[in-house]
C-alpha cells in the first residue's frame, strides 16, 4: 500500500482499530486484577475508596471475603453463596458479590442485573457514594459485554449518586468517554476526557485515549500534546508508542513515527499494538542501506 494512504487510514473511522483494542484490553486486564486483589482482602470501613473498590464494614467483611472466595474457585459457586447471603440479610454487599461472580464467568447481562439492583439498594439505605460505585460496576459490565449505550446510562447514574473527586470520579469519566467514542460520541467523548484529565492528571491512559480521540478529530496539536504526556507517563507502553507513530507520521514527523513504531513493536511484537505498529512500519519507504 502506498505511504501516502497511511495517514488517510489513521484519520478515517475503522470497524477494529488496533490501539483502541490494546487499550481496552489493558483496561479490562487492570480491572480484572483490581478484583482479584479485592478477593484476596476486601476493603472495611472507608478503606480501599480510592481504589474504586466497595468498602466493606465488619459486619459484613467475613461474608464478603467468603462470598468472593467461593466466586473465584467457581463463579457459579460464587452466585448460589450471594443468592443465599442476600436472603439471609447481606444488603447490597451480597448483590456486589453476586456482579462479581457473574463477572468473573463473563455473563455480563446477569452481571449487569445485579450491580444495578445492589446500586438500587445502596440508595434506599441512603449510602449514595456506594450506590455510584456499584452504578460504576454495573457500567464496566455493559462495556465488557458490548453495550455502550447501557455503561453510558450506567455511568451517568454513578457519576449522579456524587462519587469522590479523584481517581474514583476521573475513573468514571474515562470509562463513560470509552462508551460515548464507541457510540461516535466524539463531543461527548471529549467532555468526558478533558473531566478524567482534570480528576486523574497522572494516568497515561487518559492521555492516551484524549490523544487519539484528538487525532481522529484532526485536532493535531491537541493530539501532539497529548500523546507527549501519555509517553512521559508510561514510555515503555506499546499502545502509547502506537499512537505516538500514529500522531507524528499525520503530522509529516516520518523518522519519529517509524522510531515510536519500533518500539511498540519491540515492547510487544504479538500483542494487538505490536501488530499494528509492524503492519503501519510495512508501510514506510525503506531508508536506503548506509
Amino acid at each position: 500500500m502506498p505511504l501516502l494512504l497511511l495517514p488517510l487510514l489513521l484519520l478515517a473511522p475503522q470497524a477494529y482499530d488496533p490501539e483502541v483494542e490494546a487499550v481496552m484490553s489493558r483496561k479490562r486486564k487492570e480491572k480484572a486484577e483490581a478484583a482479584a486483589s479485592a478477593s484476596a482482602a476486601p476493603a472495611r470501613s472507608g478503606a480501599g475508596a480510592s481504589e474504586g473498590r466497595i468498602p466493606v464494614p465488619d459486619k459484613y467483611a467475613a461474608k464478603f471475603q467468603a462470598c468472593l472466595d467461593q466466586a473465584v474457585e467457581a463463579p457459579d459457586k460464587g452466585v448460589a453463596f450471594a443468592q443465599q447471603w442476600r436472603i439471609d440479610g447481606g444488603s447490597f454487599y451480597a448483590r456486589n458479590c453476586m456482579g462479581f461472580a457473574y463477572a468473573r464467568a463473563e455473563r455480563w447481562a446477569p452481571a449487569i442485573v445485579a450491580f444495578e439492583q445492589g446500586a438500587d439498594e445502596a440508595e434506599r439505605n441512603g449510602e449514595m457514594v456506594q450506590s455510584g460505585r456499584l452504578w460504576a460496576q454495573a457500567g464496566n459490565a455493559a462495556l465488557a459485554g458490548g453495550d455502550a449505550a447501557k455503561a453510558r446510562d450506567d455511568f451517568d447514574a454513578a457519576l449522579a449518586r456524587g462519587l469522590p473527586d479523584g481517581l474514583e470520579k476521573g475513573e468514571v469519566h474515562l470509562d463513560r468517554a470509552r462508551a460515548l467514542v464507541a457510540l461516535n460520541d466524539v463531543k461527548g467523548a471529549r467532555t468526558s476526557l478533558d473531566a478524567a484529565l482534570d480528576q486523574v492528571p497522572r494516568d497515561p491512559l487518559a492521555w492516551l485515549l484524549s490523544a487519539t480521540l484528538a487525532r481522529r478529530s484532526g485536532e493535531m496539536k491537541l493530539a501532539q500534546a497529548h500523546i507527549a504526556r501519555a509517553v512521559q507517563l508510561s514510555p515503555d507502553d506499546a499502545s502509547v508508542a502506537l499512537e505516538e507513530g500514529n500522531i507524528a507520521i499525520l503530522t509529516d514527523h516520518e523518522d519519529v513515527a517509524r522510531s515510536a513504531w519500533q518500539r511498540a513493536v519491540k515492547l510487544a511484537a504479538e500483542a494487538p499494538a505490536g501488530k499494528a505498529a509492524a503492519d503501519n512500519l510495512s508501510r514506510l519507504p525503506q531508508k536506503p542501506a548506509r
